[in-house]
């Protein structure tokens, strides 16, 4: 059996990627179910530095291959903003509500075809021998005026990927929708198929 530690204690997290990546006689394991070490600083400037890091860590803390990721929402009339500061753009992290006020205070009266966005993740995966294999996935879309739909989390309720046609945002469709087209989903993807 090949125990992999994922470096999240985020349920929904550790399901899609276990989902994802149904190798035979893979175990999964969240941060809860491992001996506890001090989480490091996301300190790097990219999504696939930031997921190196959680990976790194969690691999040199159990000696098991370990599996980490790192994602956010990049606005093109931002200069990629908010990028790897998506989770505390508005200052303090996790605050949803805050973020998104931000994003959308930023782009007041930046027209429709200018407020072009992505949702873009990187994974990063360290065998128990420490060779490192990372993937990346993104989602197309734009960033509406407004918040619309209360599923989904983050800034769901404000983007609207192309596969929809602009007509939903990532908030207003079931999670097998999102999970089908999500740039989690195709980094899965595509680091599944680098590790086959």
């Amino acid at each position: 059996m090949k125990k992999v530690v994922i470096a999240t204690n985020n349920a929904h997290k550790v399901e899609e990627i276990s989902t994802a990546l149904d190798f035979e006689g893979w175990e999964f394991l969240k941060l809860s179910q491992v001996d506890p070490y001090e989480e490091p600083e996301e300190d790097a400037d990219t999504f696939e530095g930031n997921a190196l890091i959680k990976a790194r860590a969690a691999h040199e803390h159990t000696g098991l291959a370990a599996l980490a990721d790192d994602s956010g929402l990049v606005v093109d009339a931002l200069g990629g903003a908010p990028g790897v500061f998506s989770a505390r753009y508005a200052g303090v992290h996790g605050d949803d509500e805050a973020n998104n006020a931000k994003v959308l205070a930023e782009l007041e009266g930046v027209p429709d075809e200018e407020r072009t966005a992505r949702f873009a993740c990187c994974i990063a995966f360290v065998d128990e021998d420490g060779t490192e294999i990372t993937a990346t996935g993104t989602i197309e879309g734009r960033i509406a005026h407004g918040l619309a739909g209360d599923g989904g989390f983050g800034y769901d309720p404000m983007f609207l990927p192309d596969h929809f046609n602009g007509e939903k945002t990532l908030a207003q469709v079931t999670q097998d929708e999102k999970n089908a087209i999500s740039h989690r989903g195709n980094a899965l993807r595509a680091l599944k198929e680098k590790l086959a």
